[in-house]
């Protein structure tokens, strides 16, 4: 009869590594669980019972990865992680949500301790440093967002470089030719944050291939930072008439800044927006809908289908859905404002 012990001769490694590729119970590379195997299915190795017990089991917890960074607005944040939380009941599982900025290392200690199933992993850069752990750690993970290189990978996201070029058309097709671009605050940029750069990305090539002129600036989460944006872009772009804004936290703070340069939105100045649904209809903006609700239950549904033995496609991006809202601000009690105009139009 073969034992672990002639698997581990045949495959060059030791005993206990056979039984944590049989097991789950610690990370092993991705070459030496190919090898393992192959070794368990040549010499036609039969685990006990209870290594395959153990092997087939499951926590029933999935792990939601979302380090709290700075510049991340957590209301947003909340609706992935109430949408994710909510479709994984529906497949009666829980989640354990993973705080800590530790980058690799956060994963490997949680894929450690052998608690969870798979991960869904968000706040994704273009060059992640965590890809290298995923993919050596053998789990199976979800990306919310996507790096430059998918391959091997399984990630859903908005098409947010097609919501950029989105904005700029949609404006471009009402006449504006001056574009000015409102960003997420600096350290978003910095991480190379994947949602933040391919936005920009596809505003800026969108306003050159329309021949529009367009200024790009990150805004911080403060009213400072946000009154000193608006007014470097309406000195460096004289002839603004519509913004894009791609930074939900400070979006109230853009319509004050606006109107305390004498610009009246819509009427001077068109603002177009990239955020949830309610946010833009308290403010009756234009605006691409975030569809938190939509990414998280997706994700899930992509997460369980690998743990069923499924191989879902590596991207699937989800295309903007642009909302029209029109009506200019009435001020009315300090810090309250109400809107008149027509109810929000989908245009595309």
């Amino acid at each position: 009869m073969v034992t672990i012990v002639d698997v581990a001769k045949h495959a060059g490694v030791a005993p206990s590594t056979v039984s944590y590729v049989l097991t789950g119970k610690r990370p092993v590379s991705a070459g030496t669980r190919v090898r393992v195997r192959e070794s368990i299915q040549l010499l036609g190795y039969q685990p006990h019972a209870g290594a395959r017990a153990l092997a087939s089991s499951r926590t029933n917890v999935l792990a939601l990865v979302l380090p709290l960074r700075e510049g991340v607005h957590l209301p947003v944040v909340m609706r992935f992680v109430t949408s994710v939380v909510m479709a994984a009941r529906a497949h009666d599982m829980d989640v354990l949500l993973v705080t800590a900025d530790q980058g690799a290392a956060g994963l490997r200690r949680v894929a450690g301790g052998a608690r969870v199933d798979g991960f869904l992993v968000m706040d994704v850069a273009l060059d992640d440093e965590r890809l290298p752990v995923l993919r050596e750690l053998g789990r199976p993970a979800v990306l919310l967002g996507h790096p430059s290189a998918v391959k091997g990978l399984t990630c859903v996201d908005l098409d947010f470089e097609a919501a950029g070029a989105r904005c700029v058309d949609h404006l471009a097709e009402l006449g504006h030719r001056s574009i000015g671009f409102l960003g997420a605050p600096s350290a978003v940029y910095a991480r190379r944050t994947g949602f933040a750069q391919r936005t920009l990305a596809g505003f800026s090539a969108a306003a050159m291939r329309r021949g529009i002129a367009s200024t790009a600036l990150p805004a911080e989460q403060r009213y400072d930072s946000v009154h000193a944006v608006v007014t470097t872009l309406l000195r460096e772009l004289p002839r603004m008439s519509a913004l894009v804004v791609h930074n939900e936290a400070v979006l109230g703070w853009v319509v004050d800044c606006l109107r305390a340069e004498g610009r009246r939105v819509p009427d001077d100045v068109a603002v177009v927006a990239i955020c949830p649904d309610e946010l833009a209809e308290q403010l009756r903006l234009t605006s691409v809908q975030l569809p938190a609700d939509v990414l998280g239950r997706r994700a899930v549904e992509l997460l369980m289908a690998k743990l069923n033995g499924q191989q879902p496609p590596p991207l699937t991006l989800l295309p903007p859905k642009l909302f029209s809202r029109t009506g200019p601000v009435v001020p009315m009690l300090p810090g309250q404002r109400v809107r008149l105009g027509e109810p929000p139009r989908r245009v595309s």
